[in-house]
């Protein structure tokens, strides 16, 4: 039997997923999140209350977090693109920027979008402010990383970047990467050039005009 992925196309950590997924070619199934197949979120909600997704199911063995279901895929669907390091130096580095990613830009920039969907009176203007903030100060950080690297944690691609890729995608059309972080921006161009995010990317692109702060005209 195939691993069946719950995900839907337009989220950012379903993305994270999809380009680990598609780095190696690894056969799987999906359970769409949405119309297509309702029962599918219904199932979700059952396994995993907290209602996060993806979720990647193998047989019996179900896996939460897109970190550990791509750390998960690592070890028991190997391919040609190793997206955990062996050396356990350099792991702990790919690791931390996974984190990086998740916690540092993922997150401030999800913060600005789901304020936008509040109700007015709900809003969060203090919030946003520190989410932006944190944001340019991700970027100047990783703007210094980035100076004399390809990838974020060096010279091959790794399940830091499978979190990168998604997490800059949307953080640039929420909070745009200025012109004084030109490392970063040109990160995020090799990344999006990459086939695997970039079939991640295109499978997503009839959503965009969900997106709540308007999705740009580019990319």
């Amino acid at each position: 039997m195939r691993p069946v992925l719950y995900s839907h196309p337009f989220s950012s950590y379903c993305q994270k997923v999809l380009t680990a997924l598609y780095e190696n070619g690894t056969d799987f199934d999906t359970r769409m999140l949405g119309p297509e197949d309702p029962s599918a979120y219904q199932d979700l909600c059952s396994m995993w209350p907290v209602k996060r997704f993806p979720i990647l199911i193998d047989g019996e063995k179900r896996v939460f977090e897109s970190s550990i279901v791509i750390e998960y895929l690592d070890q028991h669907y190997p391919g040609p693109v190793k997206l955990i390091p062996d050396d356990a130096d350099t792991a702990l580095d790919v690791r931390m920027m996974d984190r990086f990613f998740d916690n540092y830009v993922s997150i401030p920039q999800q913060k600005v979008v789901f304020n936008a969907i509040r109700p007015e009176e709900n809003r969060d203007p203090y919030g946003v402010q520190e989410a932006r903030d944190m944001l340019d100060a991700a970027y100047g950080w990783l703007d210094q990383r980035m100076a004399d690297r390809e990838w974020a944690a060096g010279g091959a691609f790794s399940l830091a970047d499978c979190a990168a890729a998604p997490a800059l995608f949307y953080a640039d059309w929420t909070h745009r990467i200025g012109e004084q972080f030109a490392h970063v921006r040109a990160y995020r161009n090799r990344l999006l050039a990459r086939p695997s995010f970039a079939r991640a990317v295109d499978e997503a692109r009839p959503y965009r005009p969900f997106f709540p702060l308007g999705a740009p005209d580019r990319d």
